[in-house]
């Protein structure tokens, strides 16, 4: 070693830090690496991909490769400076203990912290190219990594750790909204639609369907004449027919069936009754997935909701579950753009018993969406009483002023600017 001059030795020196430095980098890189775009790639035919998930799915032999070139480079550098050290200014110990200290100062700065930061800041585009070296790499060395890692194995068996397969690392459903939500992979209507599908599963029935008492529908026991009226005035594809209550329901009426009908016949409900088809009845608190996946499997566009005694509670169709996801449809039944109108102070006038969830997606409000499925059910909610016309106050951050109340109901609402709240 005396022989060999110092030039010689700093380059040597030099060397081994950097190919330390690499194998940190490549540390760094495979385990940062997004394994989704991997495999996309992998899909896609790229061999580099394909050999990163293959090193990867072996963390224990990936691990083994890297952790002994980057051990063996680090403890050889570190000989190369005591070595160093003597020859320039003797083996005194301070000599020796400032040449440690220099030496760990080298490795962090040059083998192991500015290499890492590189491979964590471009992973995805480093993996590639370092699993295309590590592959054949692991290969030579694979009788001293396997040797390495029985011990590692029993280890683990001491201390009772179980490595993981792949499958840890994929991602729960909460984690991929998030993504949706809060990452940069989506943007406006994307982003907007995927986070409504994520919704359809927490969503029932109940929140989007029509209310009993707002159900269009046709009385089979009113006059020839009052039939014919309602089915001119009906803006519906399809109604219930029923004999007097919607407590008895006796079909869906298709009423592209009525042009059917041969011109001049009385319409009567002698002659509707075979074109009725058969109501279709959901429980309430069926989620919107499971319930649109059971229209697709029925062949069925329109459902009446019932509790569990059998009672009506509501109308849901495959149009309401499609307007959860891709936002309200821009034609719509005439009246139903009365349920609120916005004042030229900036105030909104509101119908009583709009669903709150219309008003928080289409006001930006934040109601509530765990309780009362309306604004008038959360106001008497809120209360504990029917209020009286004037009354204001404030509810979910929003100034609520009460204009109309009719048949112990609260009827029509002002909705002021939100009130900031303080903290």
């Amino acid at each position: 070693m005396d022989s060999i001059p110092l030039s010689t030795l700093l380059v040597a020196l030099a060397i081994l830090l950097v190919v330390s430095g690499l194998f940190s980098l490549a540390e760094t890189a495979m385990m940062a690496a997004n394994r989704v775009r991997l495999r996309h790639r992998a899909q896609r035919g790229s061999g580099g991909a394909k050999r990163a998930l293959a090193l990867l799915a072996q963390t224990d032999k990936l691990l083994g490769v890297l952790l002994l070139g980057n051990n063996l480079l680090n403890a050889a550098a570190a000989t190369l400076t005591a070595v160093l050290a003597a020859r320039l200014f003797g083996e005194a110990r301070i000599v020796l203990a400032l040449g440690t200290v220099a030496i760990t100062f080298l490795i962090l700065v040059f083998s192991e912290i500015t290499p890492k930061v590189i491979g964590a800041t471009h992973a995805d585009r480093l993996a590639i190219p370092v699993a295309i070296v590590l592959t054949p790499l692991l290969r030579i060395t694979y009788p001293v990594v396997w040797f390495v890692n029985l011990f590692v194995q029993v280890v683990l068996k001491i201390l009772r750790i179980r490595p993981v397969d792949d499958t840890g690392s994929r991602l729960t459903q909460e984690e991929v909204r998030s993504l949706v939500l809060e990452g940069q992979y989506f943007r406006g209507k994307h982003r907007a639609l995927l986070a409504n599908l994520f919704d359809l599963e927490t969503i029932t029935v109940d929140d989007v369907m029509t209310p009993r008492n707002h159900i269009h529908g046709i009385d089979l026991a009113e006059k020839p004449s009052q039939l014919r009226q309602q089915l001119a005035t009906s803006y519906h594809s399809r109604v219930p027919a029923f004999n007097d209550t919607l407590d008895d329901i006796v079909g869906i009426l298709p009423l592209k069936q009525v042009v059917s009908l041969p011109p001049g016949d009385e319409i009567d409900a002698e002659a509707l009754m075979p074109l009725l088809r058969p109501a279709y009845f959901v429980p309430a608190g069926t989620p919107l997935l499971t319930q649109l996946t059971q229209f697709q499997n029925d062949r069925q566009r329109l459902a009446l909701v019932v509790d569990e005694y059998g009672e009506l509670l509501g109308l849901v169709t495959i149009e309401d579950i499609i307007e959860e996801i891709i936002g309200d449809f821009t034609t719509a039944a005439p009246g139903a753009g009365d349920s609120w109108r916005r004042e030229a102070d900036g105030s909104v006038i509101v119908d009583g018993m709009v669903p709150l969830r219309v008003l928080n997606r289409r006001l930006s409000t934040r109601f509530p969406l765990d309780g009362p499925k309306t604004l008038n059910g959360l106001i008497l909610e809120q209360l504990g009483d029917i209020p009286d016309a004037g009354l204001a106050f404030d509810l979910a951050g929003q100034r609520v002023e009460i204009l109309q109340t009719e048949d112990r109901a609260v009827k029509v609402v002002r909705l002021a600017a939100p009130v900031a709240t303080t903290t």
